[in-house]
C-alpha cells in the first residue's frame, strides 16, 4: 500500500529547501515533528480540492474501508458529524417545514452542537425501561425504530435522517442490520456515529456500518487505529442521500480549518500501510485476550458470589472496549478508576457505575499482565448483597434545537443532574468536552421559550 503524503512530506524535510513559508517554526525542533510539519505548499496537494496525494491516499482508503467513498479529516469525528448532517438536509426533501431528526438519545454533544448550527430539531429516541440505567447507552430495536417513524409520520413529519450511536461509550452496538432495513423501508437515511468503531471494518466478520447498510458514517481512526489525534474519517455508502464529490468536500470545508495539519494527513496516510499489513491478524489477537479477561473476570466475580458480573458482556457489546460494572465490587465506577489509576491504569471513562478500558493491538503485553495484577487487590472490595446504582432519564422535556438554545439561559443546570464523572468536573453550564450529551437540563429553559418547541 502506498504512503504518498508520508513520502512527499519526508522528501522535501530532506531537502534542504528554505521554507519562506508557515510555519512559523520554519521545520526546526522544539518537540521533534517540527520538520515534518508543513502547510499546502505545491506538490502537497490540498485536503478540500484534493487532485494529488491526498486524492491517492484517500482512494487508498476508500478500498480498505469498502466505502463508496471515504473522505479525511484533521479535526476528528466532530467534523465529519456536522458535514454528515449538513449532507443529509441537502438531500431531502424540502417541504416547507423545520426539519427534524430522529436520534437515539446517548449522541455526543456534538449532534447538538450541530443542530444549533444548522438550526434542526430533534426528536428523542430513548432507551426502554428494560434498558435503563447508563447514561451512554440507548438500546434501539427495529420495532421501536418503526414505531417512531410512523408516530412522526401521523403528525405529517418526515426526518431527514436517523441517527444512532455505535459502538457507545460503554461499548453497546445497535443492529445496524435491522436499523438500515427500517430506514430503507421508510426511505430515511440511516447516519451512524461510528466514531469508536473504525477497527470494525478490519475483524473477520466485517461489522462496519457501511458494510452493515448505513448511508453514511463517521470514524474517529485516532480512537481505535494507530492514527494520532484529530484524524477521522467521513465515509459514505453507495444509498448516501449526497454523492457528489464537490458537494462532500464543501461540506467538510465549511466546518474546518483552511489550516488542515499535515502531520494528522501523514497519520492517516501511514495508517493505510498497517491496516493493509498484518493489522486484521494483531485485532483478532487482541480481541481474544480481552475475551479472555472476561471470562476470567466474571468467573471470579460468579464464584466469589458478586451481584453482577464485573465485566459487561454478550452479543451486543463491542469487542474491544473492556467495560466492568463497578457494582460487582460494592463500589462506584468513579472509586474503581481512582483505584485503577493507583495502580498505574488510566481508564478511558467512568461514571457513577461503571469504567470504560479501551485497549487496541498497540497496547504490549505488559498492559495485560498490569491488569491482571491488580484484580486480586480489588476483588477485597467486594461486598456481598450490595445492589447496582442506577441512573434514569427522569422526566425530561423534549430538546429544541433552535440556534438560541445552545447559548446557557442564565438558569443554572445543577451539577448533581449530570451523571457522569466528566460532566460534573465541568459542571455549571459548560458542557463536557468527552462526554455524550448531557441531559436536556442545559436546554429547558431555552426549548419553554422556542416558539416552535417540538411535542412529546
Amino acid at each position: 500500500m502506498t504512503t504518498p503524503i508520508v513520502d512527499f512530506v519526508r522528501s522535501y524535510a530532506q531537502s534542504g529547501t528554505a521554507r519562506l513559508h508557515m510555519p512559523g517554526h520554519k521545520g526546526q525542533s522544539l518537540l521533534g515533528f517540527e520538520p515534518l510539519d508543513i502547510t499546502e505548499i505545491c506538490g502537497a496537494d490540498e485536503l478540500y480540492a484534493p487532485e494529488g496525494i491526498i486524492a491517492e491516499s484517500e482512494a487508498n482508503a476508500t478500498r480498505l474501508f469498502g466505502t463508496a467513498h471515504s473522505y479525511y479529516s484533521t479535526e476528528g469525528s466532530s467534523q465529519c458529524i456536522r458535514a454528515m448532517l449538513f449532507l443529509a438536509l441537502q438531500g431531502a426533501p424540502q417541504n416547507g417545514r423545520r426539519p427534524v431528526l430522529l436520534a437515539a438519545r446517548n449522541a455526543h454533544k456534538a449532534l447538538l452542537y450541530a443542530a444549533a448550527l444548522l438550526d434542526f430539531d430533534i426528536r428523542w429516541l430513548w432507551p426502554s425501561a428494560q434498558a435503563e440505567g447508563a447514561l451512554c447507552s440507548c438500546p434501539v430495536t427495529a420495532e421501536a425504530l418503526t414505531g417512531a417513524l410512523h408516530a412522526l409520520a401521523q403528525q405529517g413529519i418526515s426526518p431527514f435522517g436517523v441517527y444512532v450511536t455505535s459502538p457507545d461509550y460503554l461499548g453497546g452496538v445497535q443492529d445496524i442490520p435491522a436499523l438500515a432495513a427500517v430506514c430503507r423501508a421508510q426511505g430515511v437515511p440511516l447516519l451512524v456515529d461510528n466514531a469508536h468503531g473504525a477497527y470494525l471494518r478490519f475483524l473477520p466478520q466485517n461489522c462496519h456500518p457501511i458494510a452493515q447498510g448505513a448511508a453514511m458514517c463517521c470514524d474517529s481512526a485516532h480512537k481505535t487505529l494507530p492514527v494520532v489525534t484529530g484524524g477521522a474519517y467521513l465515509h459514505l455508502g453507495h444509498n448516501a442521500p449526497v454523492q457528489d464529490e464537490a458537494a462532500v468536500r464543501g461540506a467538510l470545508a465549511l466546518f474546518g480549518s483552511t489550516s488542515p495539519s499535515y502531520l494528522i494527513l501523514q497519520s492517516l496516510d501511514a495508517c493505510n500501510a498497517v491496516l493493509a499489513g498484518d493489522y486484521p491478524r494483531r485485532l483478532v489477537q487482541c480481541c481474544a485476550a480481552l475475551e479472555g479477561l472476561r471470562r476470567s473476570l466474571n468467573k471470579t466475580a460468579a464464584a466469589r458470589q458478586c451481584p453482577v458480573p464485573l465485566a459487561v458482556a454478550g452479543a451486543q457489546q463491542e469487542p474491544m472496549k473492556l467495560t466492568l460494572d463497578a457494582a460487582a465490587l460494592g463500589c462506584t465506577g468513579t472509586a474503581l478508576a481512582d483505584a485503577l489509576r493507583r495502580a498505574q491504569l488510566e481508564c478511558e471513562y467512568a461514571d457513577p457505575r461503571y469504567v470504560v478500558l479501551m485497549f487496541t493491538p498497540e497496547n504490549p503485553p505488559q498492559d495485560y499482565t498490569s491488569c491482571k495484577r491488580c484484580w486480586n487487590s480489588f476483588w477485597l472490595l467486594c461486598l456481598p448483597g450490595c445492589s447496582a446504582p442506577r441512573t434514569g432519564q427522569g422526566s425530561l422535556p423534549p430538546c429544541s434545537s433552535r440556534r438560541r438554545s445552545a447559548v446557557p439561559s442564565g438558569r443554572r443546570c445543577w451539577a448533581h443532574r449530570c451523571v457522569s464523572r466528566c460532566t460534573r468536573r465541568w459542571g455549571g453550564c459548560a458542557p463536557c468536552p468527552r462526554c455524550p450529551a448531557r441531559p436536556p437540563s442545559l436546554w429547558r429553559s431555552a426549548a419553554r421559550r422556542s416558539p416552535r418547541r417540538p411535542s412529546s
